[in-house]
């Protein structure tokens, strides 16, 4: 009889069911984000090696959906176990992974389950099953939108008001559209299908393989979103003068700016987010004098007319691409990168002519980072003016505060697909006396 033992020197994972690799991933990575505070797409490389592209992309999907709808899932489990599972406790998160997929990604029940329970060998594989099973059995769901974490939607009530967080949490309730900015206006015939809500700009529905898209080696476009590109925007046209863009990397920005005809200084502390500003600025042949700078040390050669300062920020504005973030950056943060921003935006001051333009932006829906920061700034600089933006300046439904500034919120240009969150303050530099 044929010795059917198995092979010295098989391992478990050689066991696994196909597609186990991915969910593995995906384990790898929501413990970088939630137990070390790792961004999602830097944890990613390293949580996803040996991938093929399809199935790091579905590693990705898992963790992303998890973490939008966390909470929700959390409530599904605690009412489903007669004791509460600790947050930390490999189970709950392995019954996060899958429930994600049941529920929102709308999975294979059978690949779902049978992916799970090598993730929790030696753990509680009849309680993960066991709870799979009811919640096909019973037909769980989802609320309509998911629910913000708790500290955020306080801390956003507080800021903003009720209304402000119910949008956001819609808006956090799935990925968002695709928004490119384009370096001339592009013809209708290639893009008859796409939203027009600014000139350089077209809008398209997620799903599609941004490689494949017209024109996307020919370099006439890039994706950025449509609040993204309001700060360079209000800067208009170059004409030939000079521009540091400061905190730069990856170069969306740089590059409307360079196409307004801007003689772009693109500043940036990180040199492998400068190799990728520069391989966009070779791909849309667009030029700018890329240096690499701690702006907290580096000087400009000579100032400039403007000065473009993007700040290190807190990145809260962008939780619909990033839904990591609302699960990592807590009101600690929040005051250090605050801190900085002063710190900053007080160099950054000094590198503008007389009379010139400094342009402040933080991707960010905390006022600590945003109206709070230039208040602060102007009580230190006397002599500086607000700029204020002009409601003709911005495209249709997005209109500056009281104060000149421009602040989107969630709920903005909800019907045509969002906007993601920003501040954005056009300061006046003082004439020469």
């Amino acid at each position: 009889m044929a010795d059917r033992r198995p092979r010295r020197g098989r391992g478990p994972a050689e066991a696994d069911p196909p597609g186990t690799a991915s969910r593995r991933a995906a384990l790898r990575l929501l413990d970088a984000v939630l137990r070390r505070g790792d961004p999602l797409d830097i944890a990613a490389h390293a949580a996803t090696q040996g991938l093929p592209p399809a199935d790091r992309a579905f590693a990705i999907a898992i963790a992303s959906e998890t973490l939008r709808w966390m909470g929700d899932i959390d409530a599904l489990i605690d009412g489903a176990t007669s004791q509460v599972l600790a947050d930390d406790v490999k189970s709950r998160t392995v019954l996060r992974l899958a429930l994600a997929q049941l529920l929102i990604l709308k999975t294979s029940p059978h690949a779902v389950v049978s992916t799970a329970l090598p993730l929790v060998a030696g753990g509680p594989r009849r309680l993960v099953h066991a709870l799979l099973s009811r919640a096909q059995q019973e037909e769980w769901s989802l609320p309509e939108s998911a629910n913000l974490p708790e500290a955020v939607a306080e801390r956003w009530a507080d800021q903003w008001g009720d209304a402000i967080v119910a949008a956001a949490a819609a808006a956090w309730s799935g990925p968002p559209p695709i928004d490119l900015s384009f370096a001339a206006e592009p013809g209708d015939e290639e893009w008859a299908d796409a939203a027009v809500l600014a000139p350089l700009h077209r809008r398209l529905p997620r799903g599609q393989a941004i490689e494949a898209m017209p024109g996307f080696r020919e370099g006439g476009w890039w994706v950025q979103d449509l609040a993204a590109s309001l700060p360079a925007r209000l800067l208009g046209a170059g004409n030939g003068r000079r521009l540091l863009d400061l905190c730069a990397a990856p170069g969306g920005k740089t590059m409307q700016l360079a196409a307004a005809g801007w003689d772009v200084v693109a500043v940036d502390s990180s040199a492998k987010r400068l190799e990728r500003l520069s391989d966009n600025l070779a791909r849309t042949a667009l030029s700018a004098d890329v240096v690499q700078g701690d702006i907290r040390t580096w000087e400009p050669d000579a100032s400039a007319e403007a000065v473009l300062l993007d700040a290190p920020c807190s990145a809260t504005g962008i939780f619909r691409r990033h839904p990591d973030v609302l699960h990592r950056i807590e009101p600690r943060q929040i005051d250090e990168l605050a801190e900085l921003q002063g710190e900053l935006l007080a160099r950054a001051a000094q590198w503008v002519t007389p009379g010139g333009t400094l342009l402040y932006a933080t991707c960010s829906l905390e006022r600590a980072e945003g109206e709070d920061q230039v208040a602060a700034f102007l009580d230190w600089h006397r002599d500086w003016t607000i700029d204020p933006v002009t409601p003709e300046e911005l495209p249709a439904g997005i209109i500056p505060d009281d104060s000149g500034f421009v602040r989107t919120l969630p709920g903005m240009l909800a019907d045509a697909g969002g906007l993601d969150g920003f501040f954005i303050a056009r300061l006046r530099a003082p004439s020469a006396a």
